[in-house]
């Protein structure tokens, strides 16, 4: 199906923080450090930001959004969401740059008081979005993987592997020659993570370093950094558990694109800030990793990809163009096909394609990882077991009661949740309490290179 030439309802956006200090993931776990954007980092949101405004905000572009305001920022129109979780607060620096080149300041935002005086907001009309901030310990979905034991199984299986025990070998003499360049930290290709990391932060911010490293030693730690979380980050069941940080990302992106299909819905944007994780699992859920290999590693800083609304030959049902840009060096935005189909997809095959497979609560997590004491998780158990000593208590009816006991006694714990939730004894919604925050106060054609370039 083509909706070529027609005009934007609107856009989900997807993109990666921009440049950062050094950064260390427990290869196991992926459990992480600390750490901090810099001045490159912050630069390259904002260019982001400035294509993303002049793609789909600024009169005359082809790809500008039909009702959106190409003037001021609209709170009703516009969604944001960042991990405030991994990485420290890298990602959620790097929504505050690309919003300052997606919303510039203008003369235009300014108040006129009651005697007349007109009154410009600060630093030139500088206008301040608001930013969910989505905490890893009280909401799953940006960051599904911490602290879930099955998918740190399927991690360790992967390391196990032939193949992975393979390439390991292959690649023996090349990670050999490494330890001069390492600065003493650990040489194998279950650290290969690592290992690239701290070669491309040495090779961009420490001279001497980039000055030192043998030509082709970087390409070749991205490619096996590619092979490496790839394979951690992806199922070949759409539901496997390395999928899981597609998973949990996937109800908001539904819930951003029904949004903005709904005519009384004012949405028109919603741009959520992650690291490169989620791009490894939804690349393999939408096929397009088996379509384009070229998308199965790991995406750029400032990378980002654009889920365009377009209308479709049904009115209730809007039709989903792909685009991805990798990186500030990829020159425009390129369109690749979603599920192995020709051409734009219908939303509706794109929720059944993906809902299924979708971890929508809390309470599904918690199912998943096998959890009940993390996250959310003690909390959900101590209500369920409160519900058992209110049967023994006599408090619920007997079907109900029994219904209850017997899911629990026998450990089907996202049962007994379910069950709970249905009785109105216990609210499991999507989203966990978060805090808001403001970045200050409220108010194609180009082929893709994983080889090439920063992460």
């Amino acid at each position: 199906m083509s909706s070529a030439d027609v005009g934007l309802l609107g856009v989900v956006v997807l993109a990666r923080h921009g440049d950062r200090q050094g950064f260390y993931q427990d290869p196991f776990t992926y459990a992480a450090s600390q750490t901090t954007i810099t001045p490159l980092g912050n630069q390259q949101e904002f260019q982001l930001g400035q294509t993303l405004r002049s793609l789909y905000m600024e009169d005359g572009s082809s790809f500008l959004i039909q009702g959106i305001n190409t003037t001021l920022f609209d709170e009703e129109q516009v969604k944001v969401r960042a991990d405030a979780g991994d990485e420290g607060g890298v990602i959620f620096a790097s929504a505050i740059s690309l919003l300052q080149g997606l919303f510039p300041p203008t003369d235009n935002h300014n108040t006129t008081l009651a005697d007349g005086t007109v009154v410009e907001a600060p630093l030139n009309g500088y206008q301040y979005v608001p930013i969910e901030s989505v905490e890893s310990d009280e909401d799953v979905s940006l960051e599904a993987w911490v602290d879930c034991d099955p998918f740190n199984d399927a991690t360790a299986a992967f390391y196990n592997s032939s193949l992975f025990q393979q390439v390991a070998s292959e690649n023996a003499d090349f990670l050999q020659s490494l330890p001069p360049f390492l600065d003493g930290r650990s040489v194998s290709l279950v650290n290969m993570w690592n290992i690239f990391d701290y070669m491309t932060v040495q090779s961009v911010h420490n001279a001497t370093f980039a000055n030192s490293l043998p030509d082709g030693y970087l390409p070749r730690a991205r490619a096996l950094a590619n092979f490496h979380e790839y394979g951690v980050f992806s199922s070949p069941q759409i539901d496997g558990i390395g999928n899981i940080a597609g998973r949990a990302i996937v109800p908001s992106i539904i819930d951003g694109m029904e949004r903005i299909a709904n005519n009384s819905d004012p949405l028109k944007f919603m741009y959520e800030a992650i690291s490169y994780k989620p791009f490894l699992s939804l690349f393999n859920m939408t096929g397009l990793a088996e379509t384009y290999p070229e998308l199965a590693g790991v995406v750029n800083y400032a990378a980002a990809t654009v889920f365009e609304l377009r209308p479709g030959n049904s009115s209730d049902d809007p039709v989903i163009r792909f685009r991805f840009k990798n990186g500030t060096d990829a020159t425009n935005f390129t369109t690749f096909n979603l599920f192995g189909e020709s051409g734009d997809v219908p939303l509706s095959l794109f929720k059944s394609k993906l809902q299924p497979a979708a971890i929508n609560s809390t309470a599904d997590w918690c199912a998943v990882c096998n959890n009940n004491a993390d996250r959310g998780c003690a909390a959900l158990a101590a209500a369920a077991s409160a519900a058992v000593k209110e049967e023994n208590d006599g408090r619920l009816s007997s079907a109900a009661a029994g219904a209850i006991g017997a899911a629990v006694t026998i450990g089907a714990f996202a049962a007994a949740l379910a069950l709970l939730a249905f009785l109105g004894l216990l609210s499991i919604g999507p989203k966990a309490r978060r805090r808001a925050r403001t970045n200050g106060s409220h108010s194609s054609t180009e082929k893709l290179d994983f080889e090439r370039g920063p992460h």
